[in-house]
């Protein structure tokens, strides 16, 4: 079950408190504890997490998302990851 299926399942709950079950209620709550408790934080040093809220600020992005694209775009650029190629006849846009 995705995080997105557990908030959702959480707000229908919400929405009908009344017409849930206390044990159905206990399986979602126990879900989403132990979705939080596995999500994990990853903490950096005062100088790094300055620089990612910049990072953040700047690209528009959460801090969760600026952390996603700088560890996919190392991943990339030193082949862990296929890198997405340009068709040289293609359209980039000014974008290369």
């Amino acid at each position: 079950m995705t995080t997105a299926d557990t908030a959702t399942l959480l707000e229908d709950a919400a929405d009908r408190i009344a017409d849930i079950s206390r044990a159905d209620l206990q399986i979602m709550l126990r879900r989403a504890a132990l979705r939080l408790r596995n999500a994990g934080d990853i903490s950096m040093d005062d100088d790094a997490e300055e620089a990612l809220r910049n990072l953040a600020g700047e690209f528009g992005m959460t801090r969760n998302d600026t952390i996603r694209f700088i560890v996919r775009e190392w991943l990339e650029k030193n082949t862990y990851l296929p890198v997405h190629e340009l068709d040289e006849d293609g359209d980039v846009d000014g974008n290369a």
